[in-house]
């Protein structure tokens, strides 16, 4: 069993116009904070990710936002998280969401949230981390996106093991217990430290 005791969660900067949507990242907010999880995210108070963080303050929850310092003068930065870190750019963002976080969750958005998602799963595909990775597929609007990636493993560009390192469920509490129960996949013996 995976201990969870923090969560990075990709999502939109965006709110969209699927109600469920806010209303799911609430719901996983009210829950991270009620079962003492802490969330890591990108520091913004608007769109889904802003919807998450609050559910998860007001929860009484801790909310860590990792931010480049650039995008502080483009999006709305949320003043009453537990903690703000700033670094110099997207790399560093990312490379410090995932020292800090014990799994990795995704809700909808746009491009950021796609390229933030397959980042992480593909350190881990190169067992660069071993920690879940889920994908909250609220009202169907991943289901595209999963048919693509069954055509990757089906003419042969995805290894069927590697498409197994993403869970996917519907419901908040399905999908961290999947997350919970995660065995990660032995590294490659090709893959050595020095090459890393």
């Amino acid at each position: 069993m995976n201990d969870l005791k923090s969560i990075c969660v990709f999502c939109g900067s965006s709110e969209g116009n699927d109600l469920d949507i806010a209303q799911k990242a609430k719901e996983l907010g009210a829950y991270l904070a009620q079962n003492n999880i802490t969330l890591v995210y990108g520091a913004a108070k608007i769109g889904v990710m802003g919807q998450v963080a609050q559910a998860t303050l007001d929860g009484g929850g801790k909310v860590i936002g990792v931010i480049p310092e650039f995008l502080k003068l483009k999006e709305v930065v949320h003043l009453g998280l537990t903690e703000l870190i700033t670094n110099k750019n997207m790399h560093e963002r990312k490379m410090k969401m995932q020292e800090i976080s014990d799994g990795f969750m995704t809700l909808p958005g746009g491009f950021g949230t796609l390229e933030e998602l397959f980042e992480i799963i593909t350190w881990s595909q190169l067992g660069l981390h071993q920690k879940p990775i889920g994908l909250l597929n609220i009202n169907g609007f991943y289901d595209d996106l999963l048919k693509m990636l069954a055509t990757m493993v089906k003419r042969g560009f995805l290894k069927m093991e590697n498409y197994e390192l993403l869970l996917v469920d519907t419901t908040v509490e399905g999908l961290i217990t999947q997350m919970k129960a995660f065995k990660a996949p032995d590294v490659p013996k090709w893959l050595k430290l020095d090459r890393v």
